[in-house]
């Protein structure tokens, strides 16, 4: 890369230095005819206005021409039969002295000649004084521009391969460095210097960060298949322990052996079905039937049935609908709606100490639902990650998780209200613990 870029700058220097050069060498080419056109001309009508003496002396145009630098001097003589000049000086043609015959001065150049003739009558008919003159020859500038150009680009060349290593440098490190997050290894870091271009380090920054992030989801991914071995583990050793026992008559109460079989049966459908639900929403086959509800019937169902669980773990269940005795008219899926309100739910009662509030509020345009705990809290810096999938907030505090769970829950969340055109984030509720907050799209028919 260093190499090419190198050789891409110098090209680059050398072709503008070739459109400076050639566009210069015109430009000065034609001023110095125009200027030595001018010079020739008042020379030219000056000679024309002593032609007599010119004449009689046949020294004197030697003399001019070799005063003024001229290539040649001449006095042209009108044949006025033909009306041509004669004794033109070569180079110089009778169509070059065709506007002498309206009275004004002729010049013109061809090539690196230039040219000149004013006409004055005389007693021995009309004379034409014309001189000509060759452009100085571009040798010496040109000189000049070759060697100041070879200069510039070996000056180019040095600054290009110095550009290519500032440049390339990085790249190349970072190129080794993704080379290697991409076998696996997250350790893998970009250096960042202080001098380094901002474009520069921005890309290593990124690339970090991006190895940063992976190796937090393989963390994530990693404690997911703990947790996730762990819940199917415990369930089924109790499963396998209880139908053994009932298996070999080792159990005096066959009736609480197949309660504990059922119960851990249930935990582990609602695990597969946890994973199947992020499964179809990943594969978008999770079906939504959209349409008008009442979201404070669908909530007040829903953690209704929370009651008694809440009430054996010592937590007051309070449900509070600000509907003025109005229905409180969402758009949503009375479904989703229900197993979003029954994640959150069962999440506040994993961590409350002592209480959780669930709130339905109405607004101009939306509808808002509340679920708040006064449990140990999530630390500031874990909010906004609390939906991520595999994610399992890490809460301090004294209380402890009455379960672990496998961190879907609000994952399924998150998925489901994005679906349905919601919202939903956590905060930290005013005096301890944590805020879920999800807003629905109120309907068009609910009355603000």
């Amino acid at each position: 890369m260093r190499r090419r870029l190198t050789i891409t700058i110098v090209g680059v220097v050398a072709g503008a230095l070739a459109l400076a050069g050639l566009g210069t060498l015109v430009l000065a080419r034609r001023s110095s005819q125009r200027e030595l056109q001018r010079d020739l001309v008042e020379q030219a009508r000056a000679v024309a206005a002593a032609a007599d003496d010119v004449a009689a002396r046949p020294a004197a145009i030697a003399a001019i021409r070799q005063a003024l630098k001229l290539e040649n001097a001449t006095l042209a003589r009108l044949q006025p039969r033909t009306r041509t000049w004669l004794d033109l000086p070569a180079g110089v043609t009778n169509d070059d002295l065709a506007p002498l015959a309206a009275g004004t001065a002729a010049s013109g150049h061809h090539g690196r000649l230039v040219y000149a003739a004013a006409s004055t009558p005389t007693p021995r008919g009309r004379v034409a004084v014309v001189l000509t003159r060759k452009l100085p020859s571009a040798g010496g500038g040109l000189g000049f521009f070759l060697i100041a150009a070879a200069l510039a680009l070996v000056i180019a060349g040095v600054v290009g391969d110095r550009l290519g290593h500032r440049i390339a440098k990085p790249l190349e490190k970072a190129e080794a460095a993704t080379r290697r997050i991409a076998t696996g290894d997250l350790d893998a870091r970009v250096p960042v210097s202080d001098a380094a271009d901002p474009e520069v380090a921005s890309l290593a920054t990124s690339i970090n960060t991006m190895a940063e992030n992976l190796a937090r989801l393989r963390g994530l991914e990693r404690n997911f298949l703990l947790s996730v071995s762990h819940d199917l583990r415990t369930p089924l050793t109790s499963i396998r322990g209880f139908a053994e026992a009932i298996a070999d008559g080792a159990t005096d109460d066959d009736v609480r052996a197949a309660g504990v079989i059922a119960a851990e049966a249930r935990r582990l459908e609602r695990l597969v079905g946890d994973l199947l639900d992020l499964a179809r929403l990943d594969a978008r086959q999770f079906s939504f039937d959209v349409r008008d509800i009442d979201v404070a019937d669908v909530v007040t169902d829903t953690a209704e049935g929370f009651r008694p669980a809440a009430a054996a773990a010592g937590v007051e269940l309070a449900l509070r609908l600000e509907s003025d005795d109005a229905p409180l008219l969402g758009r949503t899926d009375p479904e989703r709606l229900a197993q979003v309100v029954a994640n959150l739910v069962e999440n506040a009662l994993k961590f409350a100490r002592s209480r959780i509030d669930v709130v339905v509020e109405r607004g101009d345009r939306h509808i808002t639902l509340v679920v708040t705990d006064d449990g140990p809290g999530i630390p500031s810096e874990d909010l906004d990650r609390v939906f991520d999938r595999l994610y399992q907030p890490n809460r301090d505090g004294e209380v402890k998780p009455r379960q672990v769970g496998s961190g879907l829950g609000l994952a399924i969340v998150a998925e489901l209200i994005a679906a349905m055109d919601g919202t939903v984030h956590a905060t930290a509720a005013p005096d301890g613990g944590t805020r879920m907050i999800v807003t629905l799209r109120a309907s068009s028919t609910s009355s603000a």
